[in-house]
């Protein structure tokens, strides 16, 4: 599994749509990445985040909402 195309694919789906909850990014991550777990998945957007790529806000108890941060 190519890491940094999932990441691509995150930041792209994020600039066509502009933000999505947590788990609807995952099952559109996981469409195109079938081998994508989700362990892996929040690995990958924490690392966008410690970057300032994405921002993440909880909004309930295990409901998240990532945004496109500055790129």
């Amino acid at each position: 599994m190519n890491e940094k195309l999932i990441i691509s694919s995150i930041i792209e789906a994020l600039n066509k749509n502009g933000a999505f909850d947590q788990d609807d990014l995952f099952k559109n991550m996981q469409r195109l990445y079938g081998d994508l777990d989700r362990r892996t998945f929040n690995e990958l957007v924490m690392e966008l985040e410690i970057q300032g790529l994405v921002k993440v806000y909880s909004m309930a108890k295990d409901k998240r909402r990532i945004e496109l941060g500055r790129l």
